[in-house]
């Protein structure tokens, strides 16, 4: 039975996981439409793998309610796992055999008929970008190429969704720009792809963002949009001397909604334009007008749940 319209890919709603006293994910509701890339961003801890779990079929939630292509999460999870492909930071990869024998394990595990297999598995390598490596014993292989080889051997079955699990933990920003230059490929044939990262450049290149804090969904929509709509107020830069010990008198400001370092600069976040002649007053400086990044749109909306929650400062 189906929770969700036909052009969504997955769609809770207050979907929720406790262990014991302790909330992983609280009360999360989104939809993701098929063939979209959404990014899971938020700090390690966040609840990003657990509400990735619960929406492969590997973790039962707590309460609340959602399904993935139409499969209910709570009553059809074996079904979900039949159409889904994942992949973890940690590869999965038996480093003893060859980038074939890999590709041969996991085209057996997921039963493609024999008569596919060979064809299927040709795919992969040439996705992957090791033709001519086949035989090439994974333990040989670099981070980014097992990382390639991880996807290939995540996806061999043609899966109508993905599930990435901080797949470019330990790899070099080149690499994690050739994955991702694959993952869009995959995307635009129609493949659904949830990424859950911590860097983000990787979340600029994804269609939906989810900000995900304590277990909770801060924002669910495009990066621009975010950058668009999810500051309240005007951003502004500093270049201040010692900055970081001037950010509590800073934030201490009337007019000043919050203020964060970004390396030797300070991002200030106004309640007005009109505002920034007070601020160059107090501090000696004159703030200049920036664009807002993810980074500032992470730093407000965490605030701002603390905020509401009743915890910040705490």
């Amino acid at each position: 039975m189906s929770l969700s319209g036909d052009d969504q890919a997955v769609s809770t709603r207050n979907l929720t996981r406790k262990f014991g006293s302790f909330t992983a994910v609280d009360q999360v509701t989104m939809d993701i439409g098929r063939g979209e890339i959404c990014g899971f961003l938020g700090p390690n801890g966040a609840g990003k793998t657990t509400t990735i779990r619960m929406l492969c079929g590997i973790l039962a939630p707590t309460s609340g309610s959602g399904s993935v292509l139409g499969y209910d999460i709570f009553r059809e999870s074996e079904q979900i796992k039949k159409h889904l492909g994942y992949m973890s930071q940690k590869f999965s990869l038996y480093e003893d055999l060859s980038v074939r024998e890999n590709l041969d394990f996991y085209s057996a595990l997921y039963e493609i008929p024999g008569r596919d297999r060979s064809g299927r598995i040709a795919e992969m390598v040439a996705m992957a970008g090791l033709a001519g490596r086949e035989r090439e014993l994974v333990a040989n292989l670099s981070g980014g190429w097992k990382q390639r080889l991880a996807l290939g051997c995540a996806i061999v079955a043609r899966p109508s969704i993905i599930f990435l699990d901080e797949p470019t933990s330990g790899v070099s920003p080149t690499s994690r720009r050739h994955f991702f230059n694959i993952i869009q490929g995959l995307a635009n044939q129609g493949i659904t792809v949830i990424v859950a990262t911590h860097f983000m450049d990787e979340a600029e290149r994804c269609g939906k963002i989810a900000f995900i804090s304590n277990g909770r969904l801060l924002a669910l929509d495009s990066p621009d949009r975010l950058k668009a709509t999810a500051l309240d107020g005007w951003l502004v830069e500093l270049e201040v001397a010692g900055g970081v010990n001037r950010i509590g008198d800073i934030e201490a400001l009337p007019y000043v909604r919050e203020c964060s370092l970004h390396g030797p600069l300070l991002h200030v976040l106004l309640e007005s334009e009109s505002r920034m002649a007070s601020l160059e007053g107090f501090i000696g400086v004159a703030p200049r007008p920036i664009t807002p990044s993810l980074e500032d749109v992470f730093i407000a909306l965490a605030k701002r749940s603390r905020v509401a929650a009743g915890t910040d400062g705490v």
